[in-house]
């Protein structure tokens, strides 16, 4: 699906943690898929497309990423995101879910799963933050330039030329950037740190987001049984294979570490068809 056609299914909605833009494409059980800092629903529209004939696939982008604002007094917390989604949902009167998640969503969705289990059908953790690795050591250095606020000037020269992007972070999240289209990189960068206002949005978002938050849940998680699949890209240098099988041993809701050979963090977008048969099983 190219990206106007992915507009096309583009739709607005206010809930209770403020106005989300979203794509819903499809139709049968609710799929949602929540991405991470740094990128917007478009990492999934390749997934989606192969999905759409067997679910309805809604996904939303996370507060100031895509075409959805942040206002300054939003909770960008875990918790504030969890029930970012918990209000999305509600407002789209979505029924049970299949939840799937990627990196800084992954976080997210694991802190709204423990705490909303009868609304989920299942849980699927593509790569992600987990208890014990929330900032990964790699992304750290980026957190604390948010810390010290210097993050916000220096991302807004980068957006002046997205091409920029594939020798940082967002391109370290794709085996072969270079391939990414310049207009995929332009939807990811401009909406977070195309402005500076903008810019210090996300260095909240990134310094609001914290690993204690994981700690929290880690007693529910421990009781979590919704079945839930982990499909991971082994060539991440943020989120290692090693913390999947942390994960599945820690949770007993876990039925399959599936790994992805040498993929990276934003293998969805990259290689959907490492992911999409999976989900298939899963749900069947």
């Amino acid at each position: 699906m190219d990206l106007r056609t992915w507009e096309d299914h583009r739709g607005r909605v206010s809930t209770a943690s403020g106005d989300v833009s979203y794509t819903d494409v499809g139709e049968g059980p609710v799929a949602l898929f929540v991405h991470g800092a740094g990128t917007n629903n478009l990492l999934w529209r390749k997934v989606i497309t192969e999905l759409a004939k067997e679910r309805r696939c809604v996904a939303p982008d996370l507060p100031g990423h895509g075409g959805s604002p942040v206002s300054p007094e939003q909770d960008l917390s875990l918790n504030g995101l969890a029930r970012w989604i918990g209000d999305f949902a509600s407002a789209m009167a979505l029924g049970p879910l299949d939840l799937i998640a990627n990196d800084t969503g992954g976080a997210v969705a694991q802190v709204f799963a423990v705490h909303h289990a009868d609304r989920l059908r299942t849980l699927t953790l593509t790569n992600c933050d987990t208890q014990g690795n929330l900032p990964p050591e790699a992304f750290r250095p980026v957190v604390e330039l948010a810390e010290r606020g210097q993050l916000a000037p220096l991302s807004v020269r980068l957006a002046a030329d997205p091409r920029k992007a594939q020798a940082g972070a967002l391109g370290g999240g794709y085996e072969q950037p270079d391939r990414v289209p310049d207009e995929v990189l332009d939807a990811f960068v401009r909406p977070v740190i195309g402005t500076l206002a903008a810019a210090r949005q996300f260095e909240r978002l990134l310094t609001s987001v914290r690993g204690e938050e994981l700690d929290a849940i880690e007693p529910l998680l421990k009781e979590f049984r919704v079945p839930t699949l982990l499909v991971w890209g082994t060539g991440d240098p943020n989120f290692g294979i090693e913390w999947a099988y942390r994960f599945r041993d820690a949770v007993p809701g876990v039925t399959e570490v599936v790994e992805v050979p040498g993929a990276k963090l934003f293998f969805p977008d990259e290689r959907p068809g490492d992911l999409v048969p999976h989900l298939r099983r899963h749900w069947a």
